[in-house]
């Protein structure tokens, strides 16, 4: 029996590894691909700073950015692992909120750095962002410029071995992330002829937002970690699945 992985990679290997660690059985099925979008050669040519609140936008600029001025400018990402994203990537003056977009918003603000007329903070974002960073720091008096760096692409269809699997009934959870993975996942069990038996089995999710679609799909049996932290959504699978 496996737990189904449905995060986009190179994240689901790092879920693989923890849920290995548990001793579980595990396979993969990213529901997201990931695309990068080229960075504009003027992006931030008069920004006072960088807004950063996923590692997948520095995984999508990195390359673009060998002797860019915007490495020399200070950098605000949402966590810890962001951060060591953004020093991997070049910046030099990283300063991590260490928690939630709510924190990074205040980090900014209290920073002290002066945006003047000319100038901005230049957001490398996503193409699908649930919280508008960009118009709470305006309410605030910055100027900020959302700059898209990456998309993630709906994958259609499940892995073979995972359509066999949930045939044979070995697939004994799955791990949700994201609203939009959970979007795709449900799609693609619809297309693939897999319905009845995906939706049977135990389904954790990160959030009661990403839980909704499970429901509205037909799952009966949905969890939602305590708070939205992974350590806290694998132990609830596994006080679920070994009780």
């Amino acid at each position: 029996m496996a737990v189904l992985v449905t995060r986009p990679a190179p994240d689901n290997e790092r879920t693989a590894s923890a849920l290995r660690a548990r001793g579980f059985e595990v396979l993969l099925a990213p529901m997201l691909r990931f695309e990068p979008v080229a960075l504009p050669p003027d992006a931030g040519h008069d920004a006072a700073g960088v807004i950063v609140t996923s590692s997948n936008a520095l995984r999508a600029v990195a390359p673009q950015l060998r002797g860019s001025a915007l490495l020399r400018l200070p950098l605000f990402a949402v966590g810890d692992r962001t951060a060591a994203a953004a020093r991997e990537a070049g910046f030099t003056q990283v300063i991590s909120a260490a928690a939630d977009a709510t924190a990074l918003r205040d980090l900014i603000a209290d920073s002290g750095v002066v945006v003047d007329a000319k100038a901005t903070l230049l957001y490398l974002a996503g193409a699908d962002i649930s919280r508008d960073l960009a118009s709470e720091l305006a309410e605030r008096g910055f100027d900020v410029v959302t700059q898209t760096v990456y998309r993630m692409a709906p994958v259609a269809a499940l892995p073979r071995d995972v359509c066999a699997a949930f045939a044979a009934n070995r697939i004994e959870a799955v791990l949700h992330y994201s609203r939009r993975s959970a979007a795709a996942f449900v799609a693609a069990i619809r297309a693939d002829g897999v319905e009845i038996s995906a939706l049977a089995v135990p389904h954790g999710c990160l959030s009661a937002n990403v839980a909704e679609v499970l429901r509205e799909a037909g799952a009966t049996q949905v969890t939602i970690a305590a708070h939205p932290d992974e350590n806290d959504m694998l132990e609830g699978l596994t006080r679920a699945l070994r009780s």
